[in-house]
């Protein structure tokens, strides 16, 4: 197992048997879900953990370095999850993240948490990289949380995503006035996804490249249907 990023961690109760990796969005840090995490409404205690995303320069923003879990060379959002090789997604980038959360996933089994208790959260940037190694899992998790994001990568997903990953559990979440990266963008991911053989709980919200109560809600009580086995 690789060394962890740094990141922040919180339990929301005693002894918790269910652990959350929060994945920021480009430019962001792992502060900033914190108050979504604790907006949470949940049957039973959870660890949270946010990773900080690697400072490296971003092409897309005149090469400034600044926290990304990748670079993006291109800012035709429709090429980001183009079926085909599209040689302006940064692959390298996207890989390493997902082996960076891998380890944090490897160390909540370690310390007792059965992967199907381990849940990915993903916003933009982040929210890809959620897909990128949810879907990649052996054995599965308890399920992937993509928000306001886009498949990356997609060429790759029928090769490389196991039957485990492609069974967990997804809820994808976007706003119809998203102008970072747009709703049509998402709801193709979306189709992709359901083209894979994915189960996808989809949800959309008057909002633009954010997060709403009413999605913080639904999150609530996504979680708590699979917490408590009821999905």
């Amino acid at each position: 197992m690789s060394e962890l990023l740094r990141h922040i961690a919180f339990d929301s109760g005693r002894e918790p048997r269910y652990s959350m990796i929060w994945l920021h969005g480009l430019g962001a840090s792992g502060d900033d879900f914190v108050p979504v995490a604790e907006a949470l409404q949940l049957p039973h205690a959870m660890r949270h953990i946010f990773p900080h995303a690697p400072q490296i320069p971003v092409t897309l923003n005149g090469g400034f370095v600044m926290p990304a879990w990748y670079d993006i060379r291109n800012a035709d959002a429709s090429s980001w999850n183009r079926t085909g090789s599209d040689s302006s997604q940064d692959a390298a980038g996207i890989r390493a993240s997902q082996q960076q959360i891998d380890s944090f996933i490897e160390r909540e089994i370690a310390r007792g948490i059965s992967p199907k208790n381990i849940f990915l959260a993903g916003f933009s940037q982040g929210g890809a990289i959620a897909l990128q190694c949810g879907l990649r899992r052996p054995g599965g998790l308890g399920g992937i949380l993509a928000l306001s994001t886009y498949l990356p990568l997609a060429d790759t997903v029928q090769t490389e995503a196991c039957e485990s990953g492609l069974r967990t559990p997804l809820f994808m979440a976007h706003g119809r006035q998203d102008p970072v990266v747009p709703y049509e963008l998402g709801a193709h991911s979306q189709r992709l996804l359901l083209d894979a053989g994915c189960i996808v709980d989809w949800h959309e919200y008057d909002m633009p490249h954010s997060v709403c109560m009413e999605e913080i809600e639904d999150i609530s009580a996504w979680l708590s249907r699979h917490m408590l086995g009821e999905a």
